[in-house]
């Protein structure tokens, strides 16, 4: 590769990153008057289960300031997501065969949708059941106030974690495709995916039975969709995988 192409594709390169940080720039400068109205919507499934009289707290002086800015910055970078992902997209597709593009293009699409479902399924259903547990488990005479900030980062790390795992027919499309497993293989294998799903769940998961149990039946299904998808797909054949 001669150093002018080199120099082409940093040049590419550096003109979809400044794209995609103007876009989030822009995103994030249109949320930040609602930061504090996105940390309560945030915040919601803690608050609906908060006993009456009872609120969060915040122990850190900048605290409440730079928690719901952080809010909003990630919020801004969910909503842009999509046009970060065309930037990088215009970036590699032309140097992607026909066939690598018809393949990559709904890989990421769906990996990308599956991470916000997981996201979406922790903020609808995990939370409202793990903080109703924490909650009520509390002895009695304890008050639960919970320091916003450490909410916040129960929160992302919770999201990051069915984010991921719903990444599993993802990952099982993909292996399949490009030879490295077959789907005879991982139906053999299943006994071993759903117990490894459910030491997955009490993993990433706090120490409750039910948040367990609804990240691990998800992996677990998610893994069978998996599996479906990929017995209708012809895996990469031997000569492709050699170039």
């Amino acid at each position: 590769m001669s150093t002018q192409t080199i120099v082409t594709h940093l040049i590419e390169l550096r003109t979809r990153i400044t794209h995609a940080l103007i876009a989030l720039l822009l995103v994030f400068i249109c949320l930040f008057p609602w930061a504090s109205d996105l940390y309560t919507l945030l915040a919601q499934p803690l608050l609906a289960k908060l006993p009456q009289g009872t609120q969060m707290i915040a122990t850190d002086v900048t605290t409440p300031f730079f928690v719901p800015v952080k809010v909003a910055m990630m919020a801004a970078f969910l909503i842009t997501l999509p046009y970060i992902l065309l930037q990088m997209w215009k970036f590699v597709a032309p140097g992607l065969y026909a066939h690598e593009k018809k393949f990559l293009f709904p890989v990421i699409l769906s990996s990308v949708l599956l991470f916000v479902a997981g996201m979406a399924f922790a903020y609808f259903a995990v939370f409202p059941a793990v903080f109703g547990f924490v909650i009520a488990a509390a002895p009695e005479g304890v008050a639960v106030m919970t320091d916003i900030e450490k909410y916040l980062g129960f929160v992302m790390g919770m999201f990051l974690a069915f984010g991921v795992s719903f990444q599993v027919p993802v990952a099982v499309v993909v292996m399949v495709r490009m030879g490295v497993v077959t789907v005879e293989k991982l139906r053999e294998a299943r006994p071993y995916v759903i117990v490894g799903a459910f030491i997955v769940g009490a993993v990433l998961t706090p120490p409750d039975v039910i948040s367990q149990f609804m990240l691990a039946v998800p992996m677990w299904l998610l893994f069978e969709v998996g599996v479906i998808v990929a017995s209708k797909m012809k895996p990469k054949p031997v000569a492709e995988a050699a170039q």
